[in-house]
């Protein structure tokens, strides 16, 4: 049986300093048989650089790759359509599925043996990342069709299934858990009263609110065990960009060179190699960034 522990509330602090640091981009296509799938988005890495992600735009197929090109479906049983996430270091992943009934249920999947993960009485789950310590961060709505705010949560799988809801004071519209590393930091986003979407990161008690300087919308995405932080933001002219934040270098803006602009990042690994993905819908290209102090692939 599941057990729901108190809501957390935490303050609130500010960061906006930027820093440099550049990569050396790969660029990944799921290599659909269908002409028309031109869709494909990374979203989770781990230091094995095995990836989690998915493509078709139309009818989302989830899958890991191993690079260079080992692809493997990976789509939640007799299911609509899946999403593959987060990976940990353990190759267990999450996401979320849609059943035959048009329902969202978030899932882990360890080894092949699927889990549905859905908080109790709630009618649409997702869950967006995975520790090495059998916690998932993720999210719910009390509506089928995800119209009414959402609710962050962190998931420990490994403890009897109990659900930590996150409350935070600013999150007038909702607020979304997209990642947890195995220090139990959680990152994420909130959108306020006005409708401006925030991310943030939560460190024992403390929230770091995560907007790029010059943001008029910001996310974030993923984080790894050294407290990096990815996710997207939003410049004055509409433009989507990447980034990389830490406590001590602030943040960093990626675009891909290709796709300027269009860039989102969403997960990143302990070696601080990205995945991600750009364009507009339905053409989406993935791509892998290294930092370019490594060796690019």
């Amino acid at each position: 049986m599941k057990r729901i522990v108190p809501s957390l509330l935490f303050a609130l602090l500010l960061c906006t300093s930027m820093w440099a640091q550049s990569y050396n981009f790969e660029i990944v296509k799921y290599p659909a048989n269908n002409v028309n799938d031109q869709f494909t988005q990374l979203l989770g890495i781990n230091d094995s650089l095995q990836i989690a992600g998915y493509h078709n735009v139309n009818q989302n197929s989830g899958f890991t790759l191993q690079l260079p090109n080992g692809f493997t479906t990976e789509n939640y049983p007799n299911s609509m359509m899946t999403q593959v996430i987060g990976i940990n270091n353990l190759g267990t992943t999450v996401g979320f599925y849609v059943d035959n009934n048009n329902v969202t249920h978030g899932f882990t999947n360890t080894k092949g043996k699927f889990a549905t993960v859905d908080y109790p009485g709630t009618a649409f789950n997702q869950l967006l990342g995975q520790n090495d310590m059998g916690q998932a961060a993720g999210y719910y709505s009390l509506s089928v069709d995800n119209t009414t705010p959402d609710f962050p949560y962190v998931y420990d799988e490994a403890g009897g299934g109990v659900f930590q809801v996150i409350t935070i004071p600013a999150a007038a519209q909702g607020a979304q858990a997209t990642g947890v590393n195995n220090s139990q930091q959680i990152c994420g986003f909130y959108i306020d009263s006005n409708g401006i979407n925030h991310g943030f990161l939560l460190n024992f008690g403390k929230m770091t609110t995560l907007d790029p300087p010059g943001a008029v919308f910001a996310q974030a995405l993923g984080l790894n065990n050294k407290g990096q932080v990815v996710g997207q933001w939003m410049d004055g002219g509409n433009n989507t960009h990447g980034f990389v934040w830490s406590a001590q270098n602030g943040f960093t803006t990626v675009d891909a060179p290709q796709g300027v602009g269009t860039t989102i990042v969403n997960g990143i690994n302990d070696d601080g190699v990205l995945v991600g993905f750009y364009g507009d819908a339905p053409i989406n290209t993935g791509f892998v960034a290294y930092p370019s102090s490594g060796q690019a692939r």
